[in-house]
């Protein structure tokens, strides 16, 4: 697949300020990563208290939203569960338990449109 060589993101470059819309470079995976194009994107109470500046020393600048729904792009070489065009959904920064029925139901692309 053909990936532009750019994106756009709202970023965050300083606390209590407004996001910035910025156009950025397309992030290249490593061999264990995937690049998943962003369908939707939840913004947690953890984002918040960056934005607000309740919480010391981020990361800045930063693109809020870690929760996200969206379809593999690219993978890296040593990626094997997952394949381009596979939906995928990032979960919040606990975990996933893996077991229960909603982390084993299939992927059902209808859910995404």
């Amino acid at each position: 697949m053909e990936l532009p060589s750019a994106m756009k993101a709202m970023v965050l470059e300083a606390p209590m300020n407004p996001l910035v819309p910025r156009t950025l470079p397309i992030p290249t995976p490593t061999t264990q990563q995937v690049l998943i194009k962003v369908i939707a994107c939840g913004i947690c109470r953890t984002d918040l208290h960056i934005i607000d500046g309740e919480l010391t020393q981020p990361r800045l600048p930063l693109i809020p939203g870690h929760e996200i729904v969206g379809v593999v792009v690219k993978k890296g070489d040593e990626v094997t569960r997952l394949q381009e065009g596979d939906f995928v959904g990032v979960s919040w920064l606990a975990y996933t338990c893996g077991e229960c029925r909603y982390c084993k139901r299939k992927n059902n692309s209808a859910l995404f449109y």
